[in-house]
C-alpha cells in the first residue's frame, strides 16, 4: 500500500472529514486502517507510520535500517524484533549493548513480570534486578552473559581475529544462540548488528575483561563505521524504523546525512522535544540537518514502544 502524503495545500485543507470508528471485526489491520480518518491525535500518526514502513519494506531499491534501544529486548517485544529480522524486513540493525545482554540472557534463562512500585531494597537482598516492571534474577543475567561472551571472544581470538568490529562480535554470538534470539536471525540472514556504544553494558565489560588477558585483542569501532559508510553510499534509497532514542537513533540519522538524508523515516518515542534532546526530537527536525530528506515520507509516533509494536507488526503482516 502506497503511503499517502500528510501535507495539505490551502485548497484541500478541509478535504478529509473526521469519521467515527465502526469496529465490526477483531482484525488489527482493519482497526489500524480505521485510524486514517479517525481524527485521533496519535492514532493518525500510528496509521501514517505503518503505511510508511509498509512502503519502505516493499521498496527493493531501499536499504532499510532498524534502530532500537536495549530495554525492549527484556520484554516480549523481543519476539517482534526477532521476527522482523527473520523475515528480512531490514538490512542493518543499530542498537545498544543492553540489547545484546538481554538477548543472550533470555535465550537460556527467564525474566519475570513485576511491577514499577516494588520494594527495590528487598529485591536487592533477594538478588533480583528490576528493569521497569521486568524482574531479572542475578543468576539469569551476569553469569550467563559472562560465560557466553568469554567463550565467543576466545573463539574469535583462536581464529586469529585480533582486531574486530562490533558486528563481528554480534555475528559470532548470534551463531551460538537459538531461534528465539534476534541475534541468531541477524546472523542467519547476514544482517549486520552494529553497537556504537558497545562498552556500555555487560557484554562490553566482558570484552574489557577479556582484553586484560589478551592485550593483542581490540574492538575497532572504525570497522563498524566503514560498514555503515558502505551501506549508505551504495544505497539508492535508505529508510529507518527508529524505536526509542539515544545513541542508536542518532547513529542511524547521523550516517544517512552523508547521502543527503533518509527517504523514509518512522520514529517511536515517549520523550519530549521541549528539552532539546535527541531522543525527543521529531523526525522532522532531522530535515534541518540533512539527515532526513525534505521530501521524505516521515512521521513521529508518540507512545510506548512495547505497547505499539504488536499492533504495528500485526498490521505489517497484512
Amino acid at each position: 500500500m502506497k503511503a499517502k502524503s500528510t501535507k495539505k495545500s490551502p485548497k484541500n485543507i478541509l478535504s478529509d472529514s473526521v469519521r467515527d470508528y465502526e469496529i465490526q471485526s477483531n482484525s488489527i489491520p482493519l482497526l489500524i486502517d480505521g485510524m486514517e480518518n479517525s481524527g485521533g491525535f496519535e492514532s493518525k500518526n500510528l496509521w501514517d507510520g505503518i503505511n510508511i514502513i509498509r512502503t519502505m519494506t516493499k521498496d527493493k531499491n531501499c536499504t532499510k535500517f532498524l534502530s532500537f534501544v536495549g530495554a525492549i529486548i527484556s520484554t516480549g517485544a523481543r519476539g517482534i524484533i526477532r521476527d522482523m529480522l527473520k523475515h528480512k524486513m531490514f538490512d542493518c540493525v543499530i542498537t545498544t549493548c543492553g540489547a545484546l545482554d538481554h538477548d543472550i540472557a533470555r535465550t537460556s534463562t527467564k525474566y519475570y513480570s513485576g511491577d514499577f512500585r516494588m520494594d527495590d531494597t528487598l529485591l536487592y537482598k533477594k538478588n533480583i534486578h528490576r528493569l521497569g516492571n521486568v524482574l531479572v534474577p542475578l543468576n539469569n543475567y551476569g553469569p550467563v552473559i559472562e560465560k557466553k561472551v568469554q567463550d565467543c571472544l576466545n573463539d574469535l581470538h583462536q581464529k586469529g581475529l585480533y582486531s574486530v568490529s562490533t558486528y563481528n562480535i554480534t555475528n559470532h554470538i548470534g551463531s551460538t544462540l537459538d531461534e528465539t534470539s534476534f541475534l541468531y536471525w541477524a546472523y542467519k540472514n547476514k544482517i549486520p548488528v552494529i553497537v556504537p556504544g558497545i562498552v556500555d553494558g555487560a557484554v562490553g565489560s566482558q570484552i574489557w575483561f577479556f582484553y586484560q588477558k589478551h592485550k593483542n585483542f581490540n574492538v575497532n569501532i572504525l570497522l563498524d563505521e566503514t560498514k555503515l559508510s558502505d551501506l549508505v553510499y551504495d544505497a539508492n534509497k535508505t529508510g529507518a524504523f527508529i524505536i526509542g532514542g539515544g545513541i542508536s537513533k542518532h547513529h542511524t540519522l547521523w550516517w544517512n546525512q552523508f547521502r543527503g538524508g533518509l527517504d523514509y523515516a518512522v520514529s517511536i518515542t515517549t520523550a519530549s522535544e521541549w528539552d532539546g534532546s535527541l531522543s525527543g526530537a521529531l523526525i522532522a527536525e532531522a530535515i534541518s540537518w540533512g539527515k532526513v530528506k525534505g521530501k521524505a515520507k516521515q512521521t513521529t509516533i508518540h507512545g510506548e514502544a512495547t505497547t505499539l509494536l504488536p499492533f504495528i507488526y500485526a498490521a505489517l503482516l497484512k
